[in-house]
């Protein structure tokens, strides 16, 4: 049999897969070569790479998917193989016979493999010859009530675009028009089948892998079933609560499932279990996942090792594969505000600093300092958590974010702590419908205390205005950095035992909180000594103020907030061991400027514009809540809503035009009240 000995690699994608790739590439001596767009110029995974390939464009139709650049730059960087990474063209079967034709090694499973479960409706047809149970097929045109709910997927392409969930047959026809359009503009095919939603189901999937000497892994399972917009949040193996018969059931049919199309290398076989335990295939992907990392670590393997060993022709290294051992759960931290219908977030993420320690991996496509555009999907990192036990793996996992600091963009890290935290989570009992039943209550205002971390960026800010924080002496063990402690170079602290009674007025700080816009007005006044202290606070005690590092003692506990302040901005982030938090720095009065008309609507995100309603224009009427106007930011549709029933008096937003955050989209007139009848008078 042929043996293909790698030496350069190329990863035909971005971000954190293609760091991931590059990690064991670097372990095992193979040269790594990265493609990037206009907009990933400065990207880490381009930083991480020896080589680098620059694909002309930002729109991912214009460069990840684009095959033939991807190709090119792998033979003008002498690449002699190439790695899909998940997403983009991963599971395109042209482009990996496009790869093998010119010469190079394709880092995957063959491509009649690729095209036999390329198509979701043609991969159940081969499924349901095998004895796999499925879910029956309905025909949109012909639905009618009693097949409702229903779920619109995307023939060609996975991790939740183009899906929507349908329960009304009214709007059957829009969201069958919007899951096109999505699954067109992330798979570059249009084709969208649907099939019965199982309201409660479970997503539980096996990984498998294979080689061309007839040996094939089933590696366990994993359950996926906390999703937003159908995209997975949080993973774990092995799948809790499954009895035995239900594993092996599953096994045995994830690797039937790949011999039945010859599969090699690392693949997916997920299904949906029902409230009742009953399995339905939902699909195979023919590509790595992103949550491959927990059967990594309950499986103690490199699965991109794996998946390069058998791309060279070699074999497992055993016909079974290894023993599992403890439990593992992974989260994906995205730009996003879960609050606010999961709105993508961009900007510069000034800090993405993760805990180490034993148990614990970041699989990360940014760090501090760089941007997040609106071209691509938000994820900024992944989480994962080893260890012995279910429960413990989840509380290290919860501690670990919760003790993350991440500066920049509204994340979901508050989510997935309390989602960690949440008693459903705990008692394993998990279902596709986790945040449409809990997210009011996951992004409610928390138990934190952001008064006090307000008052202590005030008090750092004064410190750093005055810079007396320079001139004192270092000394004792009240302002001493604890062990494990967030902590930053900067100048020694001011410290004090106490506050004493001096004729200096109070000052005023107002800042407004993060995401959730609450307001926070701190009073502190500074007396002769110049030391900053805070007025009309019983039961704060000040120890140590540095302008990046606050001790208080709060009613007789000793707590730490570590501050930083956005250069050349008015934000300032405060971290504490429990909590963090986000303000920005009010004027003490309002600028008139900053006020819009009533019914203006401002673009949520930056994006594109893709289309705007049927006959949409300045004199229109409108109805509440009737869609008027659809944005596309990271590879998702948001629909701008009408705000009240009215009249369109403005129109600002054109098909294809980018938009910044903010900008204003159009203006709706409310229809005036109607005026009060008169009595009438005898």
């Amino acid at each position: 049999m042929r043996r293909d000995v790698i030496h350069s690699l190329l990863v035909a994608n971005r971000g954190e897969i293609a760091c991931r790739v590059f990690r064991t590439c670097r372990d095992l001596g193979i040269t790594t070569v990265a493609v990037y767009s206009d907009a990933d110029a400065d990207a880490l995974h381009v930083r991480e790479a020896d080589l680098a390939v620059r694909l002309p464009g930002a729109a991912p139709a214009d460069t990840y998917l684009r095959g033939d650049l991807v190709v090119a730059a792998a033979l003008a960087a002498g690449a002699d193989a190439v790695h899909p990474g998940y997403g983009f063209l991963s599971e395109n079967a042209a482009f990996a016979a496009a790869v093998q034709e010119a010469g190079l090694v394709w880092v995957g499973p063959p491509v009649k493999a690729i095209e036999l479960m390329a198509s979701k409706t043609r991969a159940k047809e081969l499924m349901a010859g095998a004895g796999v149970p499925l879910l029956a097929p309905v025909d949109p045109a012909t639905a009618g009530e009693d097949d409702l709910p229903l779920l619109l997927k995307a023939a060609a392409g996975g991790g939740g675009r183009g899906m929507r969930v349908v329960r009304e047959l009214g709007s059957l026809p829009d969201e069958l028009q919007a899951a096109s359009a999505e699954a067109a503009s992330a798979f570059g095919d249009g084709e969208v089948f649907a099939e019965p939603y199982v309201e409660r189901g479970r997503h539980v999937e096996v990984q498998v892998m294979a080689d061309a000497h007839d040996t094939v892994w089933a590696l366990g399972t994993r359950d996926c079933s906390l999703q937003r917009r159908h995209q997975k949040v949080i993973e774990e193996a092995p799948a809790p609560g499954l009895d035995d018969s239900l594993r092996e059931r599953l096994h045995e049919a994830a690797v039937a499932a790949a011999r039945a199309v010859g599969y090699r290398g690392a693949g997916t076989v997920e299904f949906l279990v029902s409230a009742e335990g009953r399995p339905y295939f939902l699909e195979m992907n023919t590509r790595l996942q992103v949550e491959h990392p927990v059967t990594e670590a309950v499986f103690g393997i490199d699965l991109v090792a794996l998946q390069l060993r058998v791309a060279e022709g070699e074999p497992l290294p055993q016909p079974e594969p290894p023993q599992p051992s403890g439990h593992a759960v992974e989260a994906r931290l995205y730009a996003e505000d879960p609050a606010r219908d999961w709105q993508p977030q961009t900007g510069t993420l000034l800090a993405l600093e993760v805990p180490d320690a034993p148990g614990l991996r970041l699989d990360a496509g940014y760090t501090g300092g760089d941007t997040i555009g609106v071209h691509y999907d938000p994820m900024l990192a992944k989480v994962i958590a080893h260890a012995p036990t279910r429960p413990e793996a989840v509380r290290l996992l919860a501690r670990a974010l919760e003790r993350a600091r991440i500066h920049g963009p509204v994340t979901n890290r508050d989510l997935l702590v309390r989602s960690l935290r949440h008693p459903d989570f705990a008692a394993a009992r998990l279902d596709t419908g986790f945040y449409d039943r809990h997210l009011a209550g996951l992004t409610a205002p928390g138990p934190g205390d952001p008064a006090t971390a307000a008052l202590a960026a005030a008090l750092a800010a004064a410190v750093r205005r005055t810079g007396l924080a320079e001139a004192v002496r270092p000394g004792s063990a009240t302002g001493a950095v604890q062990p494990g402690a967030l902590t930053s170079a900067g100048p020694p602290p001011v410290r004090f035992g106490a506050w004493r009674n001096v004729p200096s007025g109070p000052q005023l700080k107002r800042y407004r909180g993060e995401p959730d816009g609450a307001e926070h007005e701190v009073a502190y006044r500074t007396p002769r000594t110049g030391a900053p202290e805070p007025y009309d606070a019983p039961g704060v005690r000040v120890l140590a103020v540095r302008p990046d590092r606050v001790t208080l003692e709060l009613g007789g506990v000793t707590r730490h907030f570590a501050i930083s302040a956005d250069p050349g901005a008015d934000r300032v982030h405060v971290d504490t061991p429990g909590a963090s938090y986000t303000f920005t720095a009010l004027p003490r009065f309002t600028d008139p400027a900053t006020h819009t008309d009533p019914g203006s609507l401002l673009a949520p995100m930056p994006g594109t514009v893709v289309r705007v309603a049927d006959g949409l224009a300045a004199g229109a009427a409108v109805e509440a809540g009737q869609p008027l106007i659809w944005l596309e930011a990271m590879k998702m549709e948001h629909r701008i809503l009408a705000p009240a029933s009215g009249t369109l008096t403005a129109l600002h937003a054109v098909p294809g035009h980018q938009v910044e955050v903010g900008a204003l989209l159009a203006v709706v007139q409310e229809d005036p009240a109607p005026a009060p009848v008169p009595e009438e008078t005898a």
